[in-house]
């Protein structure tokens, strides 16, 4: 979607209860926001169609799976070229640690949120799968201490 949908307040609505439960049934979504379940559900199709909703997500907590220490990591790649690029993203994406990467502008080229057993595995993490890579020029490593996220909704007043 290149430009910005239209949302009403009801579909504002939706998308926060959506976001925040994305397996709420749609009688219940329709209950909470005040409109007939025929019409929640056409809303919801017609938030889909517009590319508004684009899928939904399973969550799972990284101390479970005995990854309790999360950390951001900012990397600079040099020379930031296409044939170190694109072997270095590979490379992150396939570490189990891995909970998201984003390419970035200004002075760090990448930023990848990680989830370790602790940290020797956090340390191991960064010597071994990234300062040890001959592109990896400086590797900034910050301990996230909570992470949630909330609905992303247009600021009020915009719909």
């Amino acid at each position: 979607m290149t430009t910005s949908a239209q949302l009403d307040p009801v579909d504002l609505l939706i998308l926060r209860e959506l976001q925040n439960n994305a397996r709420i049934t749609n009688r219940a979504l329709a209950a909470i926001v005040g409109v007939a379940p025929s019409t929640c559900l056409d809303r919801v199709a017609r938030l889909r169609s517009a590319g508004v909703i684009t899928g939904a997500a399973l969550k799972v907590e990284p101390a479970a799976l005995g990854r309790p220490l999360q950390a951001l990591l900012f990397i600079r790649v040099q020379p930031h070229r296409r044939e170190l690029v694109d072997p270095f993203v590979r490379h992150t994406l396939a570490l189990p640690e891995t909970r998201a990467l984003f390419h970035l502008t200004g002075p760090d080229d990448f930023l990848v949120q990680v989830a370790a057993a602790g940290a020797a595995d956090l340390q191991r993490l960064v010597l071994d799968e990234f300062t040890a890579r001959p592109e990896v020029a400086l590797v900034h490593t910050t301990l996230i201490f909570q992470w949630d996220g909330g609905p992303l909704l247009p600021p009020d007043g915009d719909g």
